[in-house]
């Protein structure tokens, strides 16, 4: 059923733009230094304020009682550090509401500006104050770092403005930054900014590379030059190798965007940010801090700043290709090796489908059981949906919140519960629709030698759509694409056994971006499924790319349930028009010459 010479033939295209891409490549952008030495950042100073304010606020929870207390303390000291006139800072208040791990809160954001001696574009310097856990002294180490970068700039002329921002919200869904860029303009300070800094744990015992974190919240990451330039600044202070982030997390990132940091929905916003921290992007409520750490990485900081203070503007367009050891692939490039690779499946299947409709075979009754495959997924995510909307879900933030910030209670697992009571009785509503539509009865049950094209076929379409958006997350379905023409091909496909673990094969990409995104962020297997319920009822996945997941999933739960599938009676016969002719008679050719009488068969 399947022309093999077709789907082979439909690879050339691949190796041109692979050929294509081999010369797309370029260089990483050199990084940019600074003489100025970075020791006025006095980290024992700081740590010992760290202690202080550890103390005094040990209860930072979003917009709790400590958190306002250590707001206004923030923006005393900043005050204190005298108006603009004299070198110091001048400091505006503003408060939003905002969902945080605690529910809907009102946010206080402390703003605080040093002009420069140019109308050059401002850096931005980010630390938040809460924290999920009592303590964590972690990340408390980001506002005394803060409070000392201030120190420094506030006796120290710089060509750019500098601003410091003191946020809430970060311990999960940090929605003080997301409403940052519209405090900023209410405060007189309008964009665009070169460069945005986030400060994290900078104080923690223990390192976890990257310590340069770059990812946004939507689609892209840091400028390179933004990147490196902060990296090598932590490297020459600290002698530490800060590490770069991994092909796995680039393309885990890439292909479904979920920053935990408050650099995320900076960059969502377009502007160039990267968080720094000990432990990366992993957010830990650990007590275990160094003053070796603190100083080191401030002065990194520090030293970034200065570098970036003198330097031309950072680019304002995101990173959106691939760094792969010394070179980057560019997004262009990766778009036309991945939109080659889904050329083959959807030609085959293509020519596949049109000969199952020649011979008449019920394609369409085949291609409404796929979709409907999708019902019990678009129902789940309907309802995470609707609990997040009338507020059953009570913190509900639209950006993903690390392990642990919003605890797996007794209210969280009765909502797990409940989506996955949703899940199973949208099945079984789903078994009893089939029959009523006449496709669930043994006797007319979607045949797999018919069944298995319309489901890989739709589910190249999800591709083709999502790879109009986002070519990375097409690569999630690729394997799956060219795994299922063997499940779809009567004469390719394997035993049952093999049936069932090609369709598995499938979504190992999807496997492996899970494991990556538990991994970094600290999540259980339970910790993970309550994640993604997060994720759809906060809104971080629409209603949009639901429906594109769910006919994705629906097309995985097809091909596993046509792998399973025993078939009682033989596959029918190939059609006249798929029979190799190798001998010529009355039933294959009978032109000319066939019974001889042409002038050639004269001679003879």
């Amino acid at each position: 059923m399947l022309n093999g010479r077709l789907y082979r033939a439909a690879f050339l295209p691949f190796l041109l733009a692979l050929a294509v891409a081999a010369f797309s490549l370029g260089s990483r952008p050199a990084p940019v230094t600074t003489t100025l030495a970075p020791d006025a950042f006095r980290g024992t100073r700081a740590y010992g304020e760290l202690h202080v304010l550890a103390a005094r606020f040990p209860d930072r929870r979003p917009g709790s009682a400590g958190d306002e207390a250590l707001a206004s303390n923030v923006a005393s000291t900043l005050r204190g550090l005298g108006g603009t006139a004299g070198g110091g800072f001048s400091v505006h208040l503003s408060h939003v509401e905002g969902q945080t791990i605690d529910g809907q809160r009102r946010l206080t954001t402390v703003i605080a500006e040093r002009p420069g001696s140019t109308s050059a574009a401002p850096i931005l310097i980010v630390a938040h104050r809460d924290a999920a856990a009592r303590g964590s002294s972690g990340e408390l180490s980001a506002t005394v770092a803060l409070l000392e970068l201030a120190r420094v700039f506030a006796a120290r002329e710089t060509k750019r403005t500098i601003v410091l921002a003191s946020t809430s919200g970060g311990s999960g869904g940090a929605a003080g930054a997301a409403a940052l860029p519209e405090d900023l303009e209410a405060a007189g300070l309008h964009g665009p900014f070169d460069a945005a800094i986030v400060l994290g744990d900078l104080a923690g015992a223990d390192l976890r590379r990257p310590l340069v974190v770059p990812y946004s919240d939507g689609f892209g990451s840091a400028p390179l030059a933004l990147q490196r330039t902060v990296a090598d600044a932590i490297k020459r202070e600290s002698g530490w190798d800060p590490g770069a982030p991994s092909t796995l997390g680039q393309l885990a990132h890439l292909s479904f965007p979920a920053a935990v940091g408050e650099q995320g929905v900076l960059a969502d916003e377009g502007l160039p940010a990267v968080l720094v921290g000990a432990g990366g992007e992993h957010v830990t409520a650990g007590e275990r801090t160094s003053s070796e750490r603190l100083e080191m990485l401030g002065r990194g900081v520090l030293s970034s700043i200065d570098a970036l203070d003198t330097a031309a503007d950072v680019p304002a367009s995101l990173q959106t290709g691939l760094l792969l050891q010394r070179k980057t692939v560019p997004e262009w490039a990766l778009r036309l090796l991945l939109g080659a690779l889904l050329l083959p499946p959807l030609v085959a299947g293509a020519d596949g489908l049109a000969r199952l409709r020649r011979r008449r075979r019920p394609v369409g009754r085949a291609s409404l059981w796929t979709l409907s495959c999708a019902l019990p997924f678009l129902c789940c995510a309907v309802f995470c949906w609707v609990l997040g909307r009338l507020g059953i879900i009570g913190a509900a933030p639209s950006v993903p919140v690390p392990g642990g910030a919003i605890p797996l209670d007794g209210a969280a697992i009765t909502a797990l519960v409940a989506v996955a009571l949703t899940f199973l009785l949208s099945w079984l509503l789903w078994g009893s629709l089939m029959r009523r539509l006449g496709i669930g009865t043994p006797a007319r049950r979607p045949d797999p030698d018919v069944a298995g094209l319309p489901v890989q076929l739709i589910l190249t379409g999800v591709a083709v759509v999502v790879w109009i958006g986002n070519p990375y997350t097409a690569l999630l379905a690729i394997p799956a694409l060219h795994l299922s023409l063997l499940l779809a091909a009567p004469e390719l496909r394997p035993r049952r056994p093999v049936a069932v673990g090609i369709a598995a094969l499938g979504l190992l990409p999807l496997a492996l971006l899970l494991s990556f995104y538990a991994r970094q962020l600290g999540l259980g297997p339970a910790e993970l499924g309550w994640s993604a319920v997060l994720l759809v009822a906060g809104g971080h996945v629409g209603l949009g790319s639901a429906l594109l997941w769910s006919v994705a999933f629906g097309c995985g739960a097809g091909a596993l349930m046509l792998a399973i599938e025993r078939q009682d009676e033989p596959s029918l016969p190939a059609a006249e028009d798929d029979v190799e002719i190798t001998i010529r008679g009355p039933m294959s050719y009978a032109g000319p010459g066939s019974l001889g009488g042409t002038e050639s068969a004269l001679r003879r």
